[in-house]
């Protein structure tokens, strides 16, 4: 069988492409103008964010964001703490401090973003999709950016049955196809930001999980709806379940109400973040009080709290029950004042503790 192409001239498909893409553009922050230039700094902040994230969640962080560090070199000066602070809200923490190194990097090596997809891809924590994104609508690189709208959009416009992940180089393939063949006659030429950001949006608003065809600019060479199957694509290979760990957590207070906190390690899960204290976590349910109070601070009277917090990581779910009592030996963590909790970057997880023992984290100033 021959390997999945194109199904037709390439600067044709990008010139329907980018006529779709000038009436249904979505009006986003971080995107130029119709035939511009994006600012690569505003182009890598929001990639970054867009990971795993949906663009209504992003869209007002990203504003709060660029306002809080407008420029690369401003997010590189700034403390790594006020940097997760203003990333509450996006989850996947790590992304965050990411960026934070990879702005420090750029800085001390010139202050400028590489202009080139090598260049990109040879900094920390960039990838070949960001890479490619910033290079594209930012640099007007010609390349077409793979992320999961694309991937969908292409599985199916070249009727890729191969299941992803295993699929990812033929998509890549493709987009280069997409982005490179037929160049130089005109169709795309000078808007290879637009051509980049036009796949994206067709995954977003047309291509999606359940496809709506009607509006599709490909629908007519589309070969997944010729046969059918656009629905059932891309394919995705089955997933091994994610194991599931159980903890307990501790809301400590002290006389004047602050609460004990710590300081996850700088390294793995919530690296650097805030939590309450918790039990080593474990395979199963916490079935002995024993065991429950062995991994408990130094605190009196600890009891239950009904209820239970459940909270999904990438790779693993987790459930936690909730003890209160009162202490006042930080250990290897420290007291923090219930009005200040708004100035600390607390993650998802201990927020929904937070609340489960009946405290609102103050609004972030």
């Amino acid at each position: 069988m021959d390997p999945p192409a194109l199904p037709a001239d390439p600067a044709r498909l990008r010139r329907r492409l980018l006529l779709w893409y000038d009436a249904n553009r979505r009006d986003l922050p971080w995107r130029a103008p119709p035939g511009g230039r994006a600012d690569p700094y505003a182009v890598l902040v929001s990639e970054v964010m867009l990971q795993q994230t949906t663009v209504a969640t992003v869209r007002p962080r990203f504003l709060a964001f660029v306002r809080r560090f407008p420029t690369l070199e401003a997010l590189a000066d700034a403390p790594l703490d006020d940097v997760l602070h203003e990333w509450q809200g996006l989850g996947y923490y790590r992304r965050a401090r990411a960026l934070h190194g990879l702005a420090r990097t750029v800085r001390d090596g010139g202050g400028a973003l590489p202009a080139t997809v090598a260049g990109l891809e040879a900094l920390p924590g960039v990838g070949p999709y960001t890479a490619a994104a910033i290079a594209a609508m930012a640099f007007g690189v010609p390349t077409v950016p793979v992320d999961g709208n694309v991937a969908r959009v292409l599985a199916r416009l070249a009727r890729v049955e191969t299941p992803l992940p295993a699929a990812w180089p033929v998509l890549r393939r493709l987009a280069a196809d997409l982005a490179g063949a037929g160049a130089g006659e005109g169709a795309g030429d000078g808007r290879w930001g637009d051509l980049a950001q036009a796949a994206i949006e067709l995954g977003a608003l047309v291509c999606r999980p359940a496809p709506a065809c009607g509006g599709c600019p490909w629908r007519e060479v589309c070969e997944a709806r010729a046969a059918g199957v656009e629905a059932a694509l891309p394919r995705k290979a089955a997933r091994a379940a994610k194991p599931r760990r159980y903890a307990v957590a501790f809301l400590v207070r002290r006389d004047d109400g602050a609460l004990l906190l710590r300081r996850r390690p700088e390294t793995g899960l919530l690296a650097g973040l805030v939590e309450l204290p918790t039990t080593p976590w474990q395979e199963g349910p916490f079935r002995d009080e024993g065991a429950i109070l062995a991994g408990a601070p130094e605190a009196l009277d600890l009891r239950p709290l009904p209820g239970e917090v459940r909270h999904g990581f990438t790779h693993l779910d987790l459930t936690l029950g909730l003890w209160t009592g009162a202490g006042h030996e930080a250990g290897d963590g420290f007291f923090w004042r219930q009005d200040r909790l708004g100035e600390l970057a607390l993650p998802t997880l201990t927020r929904k503790l937070l609340r489960l023992g009946g405290i609102t984290p103050g609004a972030r100033p």
